[in-house]
């Protein structure tokens, strides 16, 4: 028995989240499809992280056992290409420990979230970005960041029911304007909160815009209080970008 890693990129806008939902498509669900074609039996997955609906992967790691020793990752990759939908990719495959877990392993986990921040929309890239046509100020934006850095209670900025440990560690939060209008927010740490990032980048944005003062930041934190927040971003501006691993590269 083998254990393999895929890292693997998807478009987010057709699924219902990464995670296995009945009569739901989803990321998951869809790659154990392509696993069970080629093994000719169900293959129960580990992925890294979650994602919400609508939301994309370019480094989602996703691990799985498989019977047949014979196969290189390689040809394991090629395999999975040749059986998964144009919305899926694998970028690579490594063979792994075969107690390997990407939720457990992973050092570190980093969120891309792009808004495109022009008058015109861009209906090429609508279902990548966030158009925001409104005036965003950077420096404003990164002053709040650097408030959310660090280790904190970060209950006021999940949504829903979420059970786990409220308390999470940012290790950095870059936001970059690129001359072709797009502005990207990097969010590194750990692990995450459900829609932690959105609701973050969400925040930022108001800041941005000025209707939030940027030392308000510490405030909501402090509040563990999500009614205080904005509302989130959309999902469609999100990819969970890569995830760090001590075992290999992604």
């Amino acid at each position: 028995m083998k254990r393999f890693a895929a890292v693997v990129s998807y478009d987010g806008t057709d699924f219902f989240g990464f995670q296995n939902q009945p009569e739901m498509r989803t990321v998951q669900g869809t790659f154990e499809d392509a696993l069970e074609r080629i093994h000719k039996y169900r293959i129960v997955t580990q992925g890294a992280g979650r994602t919400d609906t609508g939301v994309h992967g370019y480094g989602q790691v996703i691990a799985f056992d498989s019977n047949l020793d014979h196969l290189s990752a390689k040809i394991m990759c090629d395999a999975l290409n040749a059986n998964l939908p144009a919305d899926i990719y694998v970028r690579r495959v490594h063979e792994v420990e075969s107690n390997f877990s990407p939720r457990f392993a992973a050092k570190k986990r980093i969120y891309h979230y792009y808004i495109l921040n022009s008058n015109d929309p861009d209906i090429f890239r609508r279902r990548y970005v966030w158009w925001f046509p409104y005036r965003l100020d950077i420096e404003a934006m990164r002053k709040a960041a650097d408030q959310l850095t660090g280790e904190h209670d970060f209950s006021a900025f999940k949504t829903g029911r979420d059970d786990r440990n409220p308390i999470r560690t940012i290790s950095s939060i870059r936001i970059i304007r690129y001359p072709s209008h797009l502005i990207l927010i990097r969010v590194e740490g750990v692990s995450f909160l459900k829609r932690m990032v959105r609701n973050i980048v969400g925040t930022l944005v108001k800041v941005g815009t000025g209707a939030i003062q940027e030392d308000k930041v510490r405030e909501f934190l402090l509040s563990q209080d999500r009614s205080n927040l904005p509302s989130s971003a959309p999902p469609q501006g999100l990819v969970f970008y890569k995830v760090i691993f001590d075992e290999f590269e992604t």
